[in-house]
């Protein structure tokens, strides 16, 4: 229950149809063992009690009466359980017969739902027995010998945990154009349970986890579904047993068809909650009715649900590469229409050989194409300084050769180390000064010869290094499109990547009809040392891959400190720390507004086998004190493309003040 997390079980115990006294046995022991597994809420399926198979034996006093007897025997039993759990039964009431859920805690019968939509087409014929719930909808009907109400609007709430407020329907109800638990959730449920037997038939089962899923994306909430299985009838049909925990649109865990038993898993509620409080349309309703209120002990949840230890980047390879062409495809439609509104016929890139700006060249190579332009209209720029190896120098110049661009080649050194003499800086002080000087005379570079040319400069900087301010104020900070401005680190090295994996499914080098020679120039107008060449004989998609390839594997550098022994001395990560955990607590401080404690919780279970818990506890102090303090970065930020649910622009999805103070989360961190 420790931040927000609660866990849930959907249950399939192995009943016998009709014989509710077996039932009963069978349901504790299945929800015995789910208590076992730390579950605090379970979930059984639709009328599990007696079966959902009895057909006209419904209809039966003495099976009506056996039910409702098991329920009471339930409850007595589980009277010292640490569980809310929910089964289903057929109640009469009022000489109707009705389709119930029953939750049960502590000992009580907190309530009873009735199933509203009853289905009576194809083998379903419960109107034959059932009468809808929808008549319970304005008023409640009391059960005396239960103890409780029932309603169909009815909601659960857990007093010690008030994240926790659960809603209920049944089977078809979901299946349906306006199920309960829209309604419910509107006023105020974070958990649906359904209690369910659905049938098998050829595709369905896809079709149903999408329903499950679906819902819990649609209402943002956690969903326990929970399916009859083996023990029902097979007369006509087969019930699967097809259990399935989702939140918030994403499946947490999923039974085995055609095996009773069950599945557990946690739910994060107060992601829900943060969520909900995100999302302004997320509308509210009063019209639910205060079911019964329930208490569980305060317990620490133990997680065993998937932690993505790359939450940016897909894991299935097949959703990785649709989810890469597609960014790369927004990426560089945004660029293109700044390029047509602006009437740019050129634009300039700064290359360095390093992963950001080998992303931002192959976007301007793509939004040129997009346009008609051709390549030869992109200058990109390799300016060497006191820190360029020779490896990253060679791959600018390779890359730029490769995509058909023009290469131009600028040395900083001599103007900054002017610069230096203007401003009485020793350049043997490798300070701040030092290093920022190079990046601002890089900048200026490349806006004057956007200048010159009638272009664009085209940011290379990625959201990674705006969250922790890694770019010099008014140098590489700046620009006049950020293609990058909203791609993480992590998710830049999977473009790159895709792109290397798939060169040969590109456009031909050379881009639009009518291109010119794409030539290289040097600043004094000699050929530069990557030689000359044209498109017509523009390198191969094999060496575009290897030389792609090696950037991938470059260490993430600024290259603003002289090389040790040929080598860049200057690793990124050494000073700032791991863009994968970076990454990791942006995205859940940022998407979910997840505290610090709970983002160092899941960052243990995410990368426990990578690091160890002080290094996690180093960076993620320096994460927030780096965030904080460099807001006034992001609060001028040039205009750029937003290509996932996490972004910074100062126009869009952070507003924050450049002079808040991180005091109350940096804190929290110190007291972990």
């Amino acid at each position: 229950m420790k931040d927000g997390f609660i866990k849930v079980a959907a249950v399939t115990p192995n009943i016998i149809v009709a014989d509710v006294g077996h039932n009963e046995d069978a349901i504790y022991d299945s929800l015995m063992e789910a208590v076992g597994a730390g579950a605090k809420v379970v979930v059984f399926p639709e009328l599990c009690i007696t079966g959902y198979t009895c057909g006209d034996l419904f209809l039966q006093d003495s099976l009506i009466d056996g039910a409702k007897g098991a329920l009471l025997s339930l409850a007595q039993r589980t009277e010292g359980l640490d569980v809310i759990f929910f089964v289903g039964l057929p109640v009469a009431v009022r000489g109707k017969l009705f389709n119930c859920a029953a939750a049960v805690s502590g000992g009580k019968i907190l309530g009873l739902v009735p199933k509203v939509e009853i289905p009576n087409y194809s083998e379903f014929y419960e109107a034959r027995y059932f009468c809808s719930g929808e008549i319970t909808r304005e008023r409640e009907f009391g059960i005396d010998d239960l103890g409780c109400n029932m309603a169909m609007s009815q909601l659960f709430t857990c007093s010690f945990m008030p994240e926790l407020v659960i809603g209920v329907e049944i089977c078809e109800d979901l299946w349906s154009p306006a199920p309960p638990s829209i309604r419910a959730a509107m006023s105020g449920a974070t958990l649906i349970v359904n209690l369910s037997a659905s049938d098998e038939v050829t595709g369905k089962a896809s079709y149903r986890r999408d329903l499950v899923t679906g819902q819990s994306g649609r209402l943002v909430c956690g969903y326990v579904y929970a399916d009859a299985g083996d023990g029902e009838s097979t007369q006509d049909v087969v019930y699967g047993a097809h259990n399935i925990i989702a939140e918030n649109g994403v499946c947490l865990a999923e039974s085995r068809r055609f095996e009773n038993g069950m599945v557990v898993s946690e739910i994060d509620l107060k992601k829900i909650l943060a969520e909900r409080r995100r999302i302004s349309t997320f509308g509210t309703l009063e019209s639910a009715v205060a079911g019964g209120q329930f208490t569980l002990q305060e317990t620490e949840t133990g997680i065993t649900r998937f932690v993505d230890p790359a939450p940016f980047v897909p894991s299935n390879e097949a959703e990785r590469t649709q989810r890469c062409e597609e960014i790369m495809t927004i990426q560089a439609a945004g660029l293109k229409k700044r390029l047509v509104h602006t009437h740019a016929k050129s634009a300039v890139v700064g290359i360095s050989g390093g992963l950001d700006s080998t992303l931002a060249l192959l976007i301007t190579v793509r939004a040129f194409d997009m346009c008609g332009l051709p390549r030869s209209g992109i200058t990109a720029v390799t300016m060497p300084g006191f820190g360029t190896t020779d490896r990253t120098y060679d791959n600018a110049c390779l890359l730029v050769k490769s995509l058909g661009a023009t290469l131009m080649e600028v040395s900083i050194a001599p103007a900054v180390r002017q610069h230096f003499s203007d401003i009485g800086h020793d350049e043997s002080v490798h300070d701040v000064t030092y290093e920022n000087s190079q990046a601002r005379e890089r900048t200026q570079i490349l806006m004057d010869l956007a200048n010159k040319t009638g272009g664009l400069v085209i940011g290379t900087g990625d959201l990674s290094e705006l969250a922790l301010g890694w770019a010099t104020y008014n140098g590489d900070h700046m620009s006049m499109y950020g293609v990058n401005s909203s791609v993480p680190k992590t998710l830049v090295r999977h473009l790159v990547k895709y792109f290397a994996d798939n060169v040969d499914k590109f456009p031909e080098n050379g881009g639009a009809k009518g291109d010119g020679a794409a030539g290289v120039m040097s600043t004094n107008g000699a050929p530069g040392n990557a030689g000359v060449m044209s498109t017509g004989d523009a390198a191969t998609a094999e060496n575009l891959r290897t030389v792609l390839l090696d950037i991938l594997d470059t260490p993430v550098s600024p290259e603003l400190l002289p090389p040790t022994d040929g080598q860049i001395s200057q690793k990124t990560e050494d000073l700032v720390g791991p863009y994968e955990l970076h990454d990791f607590f942006l995205y859940h401080m940022m998407r979910f507004g997840s505290r610090p404690s709970k983002i160092y919780r899941l960052a243990l279970i995410a990368f426990g086998k990578t690091y160890d818990e002080e290094t996690v506890l180093k960076w993620l102090k320096t994460f927030y004190r780096r965030f904080f303090a460099q807001q006034f970065k992001r609060s001028c930020l040039p205009d750029g493309p937003k290509v996932g649910s996490v972004a910074l622009s100062p126009r869009g999805d952070w507003r924050m003040p450049s002079d808040a103070s991180a005091n109350i989360w940096l804190k929290e961190i110190e007291e972990l």
